[in-house]
């Protein structure tokens, strides 16, 4: 069989459109991006609550090949983000290859003519050689399981899923969840509200957010000499990586560089909140840095100083007709319901059944078996597919930084499949599992293994145990292998 186009995207967000790009320079043309949402930019799009902003610098949160030199900002709201998804998809063409409205329910690799069929809600299917996952992580919205939550009568909204006409000013609003939505919200909207109620489950480490407008003169230089713009990356890039990546993953090796980061995150947190120790007690993790993604904060906790912000740790009992009843027996009666509670990650991947060889399921696979998959993208007895946002891919830096890097290994393997004449490419089982076994080794020395993280409710951590959601690897490396694994790790049938 002759399938429909050589290699088929899911998702367009920029995990997908960094993929298009990459399939762009290689000079392969014949391949199509599916959408489930209306437009391109993925989170980018989707998300549009108050005070959303990236929190990496845009430095580093950008391509490599293709920096931005139009930011207003080293931390760019998130319309900015959603603007340079656009540009990237023009300046490489690639709207004529975009499908929008197209949601993936089923994909199911068929042996003997060596393709993926990929079945879409409207009932129409695709073919093609290859396919890359790239649907990313914060695709699903993550609902508390409150009791009462569907008889509250006032405005409910989930961060994700914002309401532009919903209206705050001068109301009674509560927030569940205090993640990285959560911080970015609450400061934003603490003074338009009459009174605010932020519930928190599990405090987070936080560091300040060296944020700034960046000057037109400084825009016009990158447009001008883009070597500047990237030796800037350099930079950020280095940073992100010592205190986040070389900290977390090489814990055992270096743990003064987590306790650094969490008197630092004290330090901030007594600057912040000055006079109320009972305040810093509550706001103060009881886990390590790094157990869940720290996040860099503007005016979070000094919010919590304003008379009309009020932060509840108490667990919430139920949700009633008209506010929050917390364990105490205690209830706040309210007008808006804000969740910030995130979104399904590791049991969202992936996000629709995806049938191998002898028509196993992958998600049952990983259950049972164990998230792994060899160097983050392919997993054994599935055939011509890749995942940019696979078991172990995500190194904790710049997300752009792995997207580069799992791009690269699978152009790499679709290059050769091309250059031998193969219609077959599938990672060998014994380096699949050589692969896996490393990485569990190297996970040991890592902070996610520390006791204290098992209390933190982190997306990393999985049922077993395990860390899946981080490559334990700095992106320099993950990047170099990438670049220099064997090709013969995967075997080639025509």
């Amino acid at each position: 069989m002759v399938p429909d186009h050589e290699v088929l995207v899911i998702g367009a967000g920029f995990s997908g459109i960094g993929t298009a790009m990459g399939l762009r320079r290689a000079g392969i043309d014949d391949f199509l991006i599916l959408e489930e949402r209306d437009d391109i930019g993925g989170s980018w799009h989707a998300n549009t609550y108050p005070g959303i902003a990236v929190d990496i610098s845009a430095f580093s949160y950008s391509f490599a090949s293709d920096p931005y030199p139009s930011w207003s900002r080293v931390f760019p709201p998130g319309e900015e983000l959603k603007a340079y998804a656009e540009h990237c998809v023009d300046t490489y063409g690639l709207r004529p290859h975009v499908r929008c409205g197209a949601t993936v329910v089923r994909t199911d690799y068929q042996e003997s003519a060596h393709l993926w069929r990929v079945f879409l809600a409207d009932g129409s299917s695709v073919s093609a050689r290859f396919v890359v996952c790239a649907t990313g992580w914060l695709t699903k919205p993550k609902s508390p399981e409150i009791p009462g939550l569907d008889r509250f009568k006032g405005d409910l909204v989930h961060t994700a899923e914002w309401d532009s006409s919903l209206e705050l000013d001068g109301r009674r609003v509560g927030v569940i969840g205090t993640g990285a939505s959560g911080v970015q919200v609450v400061p934003e909207i603490a003074p338009r509200v009459e009174r605010l109620y932020v519930y928190q489950r599990t405090p987070i480490w936080l560091l300040p957010k060296p944020d700034f407008a960046l000057p037109e003169a400084a825009r016009r230089l990158f447009s001008r000499a883009p070597w500047t713009q990237r030796t800037i990356r350099l930079f950020t890039d280095a940073v992100t990586e010592v205190s986040f990546v070389i900290a977390m993953v090489h814990y055992r090796r270096f743990p003064f560089l987590v306790r650094a980061g969490e008197a630092a995150s004290r330090f901030y947190l007594r600057r912040q909140v000055k006079g109320d120790p009972e305040l810093m007690r509550k706001l103060t993790p009881s886990y390590r840095v790094g157990c869940k993604r720290p996040s860099l904060a503007k005016g979070y906790w000094r919010a919590f100083t304003r008379e009309n912000v009020d932060l509840v740790t108490e667990p919430i009992a139920e949700v009633t007709e008209t506010g929050i009843r917390t364990a105490d027996g205690e209830e706040r009666d309210l007008d808006v319901l804000i969740l910030a509670t995130g979104f399904h990650v590791l049991d969202n991947l992936p996000p629709f059944p995806v049938h191998g060889k002898g028509g196993r399921d992958l998600k049952e696979f990983w259950r049972t078996e164990r998230f792994q998959a060899y160097e983050g993208t392919s997993v054994k007895g599935y055939p011509n597919l890749w995942f940019i946002v696979g078991p172990y891919s995500f190194t904790g830096g710049s997300w752009f930084g792995m997207i580069d890097y799992q791009v690269t290994h699978a152009l790499r393997v679709i290059g050769e499949a091309r250059r031998r004449g193969a219609t077959e490419a599938v990672v060998r089982p014994e380096k699949h599992d050589r692969s896996f076994r490393r990485t569990l080794r190297r996970q040991r020395s890592s902070v996610f293994l520390d006791p204290s993280c098992r209390g933190s409710n982190s997306y990393y951590l999985d049922e077993h145990g395990d860390a899946p959601a981080v490559r334990p690897a700095s992106t320099f490396e993950a990047a170099w292998r990438a670049r220099h694994f064997d090709l013969d790790d995967y075997r080639y049938e025509q």
